[in-house]
């Protein structure tokens, strides 16, 4: 674990701290008997946690243990979390709990990208970490403007496999698909491909994301 992601942990530790962790909860009367938080598989909880099992307040105090296994494991679905955010309408908490989440998205985007591959717990590239800011209602734009900031082999790999894997369709996000066409992102990727001139598979990676973004840049 990188020190920005700690010390984004730890904000979200101390923001959330006024919500205690139960060790039991209640569940849905139709559902079974109440949990014990320590002997559920997490994977289970979190699909159910603040809905079925446990209140809101019980969501927004077992978050920060949740964040932290979804960036040292893979054993949660960042699509599930992450959508715990928009259930829970988060945009409504108090400053200091969203800016901690912004924190540690912040800091998990940044990790993930001077990393290839990803070694960032589940999220296993760029496109699943985009894709689950959908799930949060979360615009990808201040994120691809840290893309544009962070700059080196490993950001500009993520750079290519990502747009091989893009759709160029109208289900791609209209900010990102704006972002892939711009002029400065083919100049980044011929750049990229002319230092990995000697690596033959990189440098047709980056070859074909450059003619993939010029065709789509042209329609």
């Amino acid at each position: 674990m990188t020190v920005g992601i700690a010390a984004a942990l730890h904000d979200l530790e101390q923001a959330f701290a006024r919500y205690p962790r139960r060790l039991v909860l209640e569940r849905c009367p139709h559902c079974g008997p109440p949990v014990r938080v320590g002997e559920a598989d997490l994977f289970w909880l979190s699909l159910k946690l603040g809905n079925t099992i446990g209140t809101a307040g019980d969501a927004k105090a077992l978050l920060p243990l949740l964040f932290e296994r979804l960036v040292t494991t893979e054993e949660l679905d960042p699509d599930i979390i992450l959508g715990k955010l928009a259930n829970l309408n988060w945009r409504s908490w108090s400053p200091a709990e969203q800016n901690a989440v912004d924190r540690f998205l912040d800091q998990t985007w940044r990790v993930l990208l001077s990393e290839f591959p990803s070694r960032t717990g589940a999220f296993h590239d760029a496109a699943s970490f985009l894709r689950s800011l959908t799930a949060a209602t979360l615009s990808p734009t201040r994120f691809l403007a840290i893309w544009d900031e962070t700059t080196g082999q490993s950001a500009d790999r993520h750079l290519a496999t990502f747009i091989e894997g893009a759709q160029f369709s109208t289900r791609l996000d209209p900010a990102i698909r704006e972002w892939i066409t711009r002029e400065s992102l083919q100049t980044r990727l011929f750049h990229a491909f002319e230092r990995e001139s000697s690596d033959p598979s990189w440098s047709a990676a980056f070859a074909n994301a450059y003619d993939l973004v010029a065709a789509s840049s042209s329609v």
